[in-house]
């Protein structure tokens, strides 16, 4: 039972993801979230492979490619990018510091709130030498490195 609940959840957040990024990413923006989607799926990737091979986390339940590694494709490869792509698309960057740092935060304490909740009552991911806080830190650094490479590639005025 617990193994079929925690299947619709990841099938789920896919739909929400999928309606998320349709919904919200303005056409003329398109290219712009490719390249941040891309960009922190490379550093996903690899983060991810690093904490999984150390054993700090693990993936129980994997609806999609189970087998390819213990990774998880949904949360490392789509949703994490994905929200990635969302957060540099409406970057506010004609704010003061002040809400750039706010708008940082929220977003990763969003995404650090929502594994923590799927980390407790679900088997789709459990921390083994993990904390909130790893999460936090390093949802922070690869979001602020997707932006300082977003604003690289696509230059503001």
């Amino acid at each position: 039972m617990q193994k079929k609940r925690d299947k619709q959840i990841e099938i789920a957040v896919w739909i929400v993801t999928s309606f998320l990024l349709i919904v919200f990413i303005p056409k003329n923006k398109i290219r712009e979230a490719q390249v941040s989607f891309l960009f922190k799926q490379l550093l996903t990737w690899v983060f991810g492979l690093i904490v999984v091979e150390q054993n700090l986390i693990k993936y129980p339940t994997r609806t999609f490619f189970p087998k390819s590694n213990k990774s998880s494709f949904t949360f490392e490869y789509f949703v994490y990018p994905s929200l990635c792509a969302l957060f540099n698309i409406h970057y506010p960057y004609h704010k003061k510091l002040s809400s750039k740092f706010f708008y940082f935060f929220l977003h990763t304490a969003g995404i650090t709130i929502t594994e923590n909740f799927l980390e407790k009552y679900t088997s789709l991911i459990k921390y083994n030498k993990w904390h909130w806080y790893w999460t936090f830190a390093t949802i922070w650094l690869t979001y602020y490195i997707s932006h300082l490479y977003s604003k690289w590639f696509y230059p503001r005025s």
